[in-house]
């Protein structure tokens, strides 16, 4: 599935916490490696507390020190910089992954300040709607960036959340083909809401028929439990071990809650890309997701 992975840094440490995904994901599927840094106009002195990479030769530098690092010891690392300088970070990055054709970006979710959306706002929400590059989301750390400590190196379980729609089972493919290279389960999901969390129409069709909205859906949750069955069990045919859950309640709640009780190593959804809606698969959900979750977040741009 994967076999060339893009991985945008910034020179600072916290965005080095994308290194030990990638370098796993890289080792299990014998994927090649491209680290990129992208020349800022006007930079700042720092980046997060590092010193920023103003210069081509600086970026060079960096790059070919990061790639001589224990964690990628062994594997295809190929490094590039972008020298010309540019104001849009977010956009040069897009330009790379249509230019350099990875099959997944990984990268840290940091931004400038600290603020988580920047990232996820400006540069993995271009990548997710303008492509269909899948991006894999690590919340940055101290210990991940220093290779103290970062992603297991035997992998338990995905955890793969569905709504029963079969045009947004893009995800699925790549979670199987994750846990195969990986030797590991996937745990599907899917998420029905309660009376109380319906929005839009259905909210106002609920305070009509209560009644009738609630019965509604608790058929929905038992169809939901039957189709889930049945993927776990097409999975199985396909040699990937895999479990099925249905709950009830807020989306993005019940895809941290259960990604927490099942301990899981990585959560594989879909999303359109799309920002400031409530909908599952929009991109606030994934970002509400990767705002409570530490385990990385792999979104998969589903398309009409």
């Amino acid at each position: 599935m994967f076999k060339h992975l893009l991985v945008p840094l910034d020179g600072s440490r916290l965005s080095e916490s994308a290194i030990p995904a990638a370098a796993q994901i890289a080792a299990h599927m014998g994927a090649e490696l491209t680290l990129v840094h992208v020349i800022e106009k006007h930079a700042p002195a720092e980046v997060h507390s590092d010193r920023h990479l103003v210069t081509a030769d600086e970026a060079t530098a960096y790059l070919a020190e990061v790639a001589r690092r224990p964690a990628l010891v062994g594997l295809r690392v190929q490094t590039h910089v972008h020298t010309a300088e540019v104001s849009d970070v977010a956009a040069s990055i897009t330009e790379h992954a249509a230019e350099l054709a990875p099959d997944l970006v990984v990268m840290s979710t940091h931004g400038k300040g600290g603020a988580r959306r920047l990232i996820f706002g400006a540069i993995a929400q271009q990548v997710l709607s303008r492509g269909d590059t899948p991006v894999l989301l690590v919340r940055p750390s101290e210990e991940a960036a220093s290779g103290a400590s970062g992603p297991a190196d035997r992998w338990r379980t995905i955890l793969a959340p569905l709504d029963g729609d079969p045009a947004h089972e893009k995800s699925l493919p790549v979670a199987a083909d994750l846990a195969a290279a990986f030797a590991c389960r996937v745990h599907l999901l899917m998420v029905v809401p309660t009376l109380g969390e319906l929005a839009g129409s259905q909210a106002a069709a609920g305070m009509l028929l209560p009644g009738a909205t609630r019965i509604k859906l608790e058929m929905d949750s038992a169809a939901a439990s039957d189709y889930l069955a049945a993927k776990a069990e097409e999975l199985a045919r396909a040699g990937v071990a895999a479990g099925s859950e249905a709950s009830r309640g807020d989306p993005a709640r019940a895809i941290v809650r259960a990604a927490r009780k099942l301990d899981v190593d990585m959560v594989v959804m879909g999303t359109h890309g799309r920002a400031g809606t409530v909908a599952f698969w929009e991109g606030s959900v994934a970002a509400r997701v990767v705002s409570r979750t530490r385990v990385p977040l792999l979104l998969v741009p589903l398309r009409a």
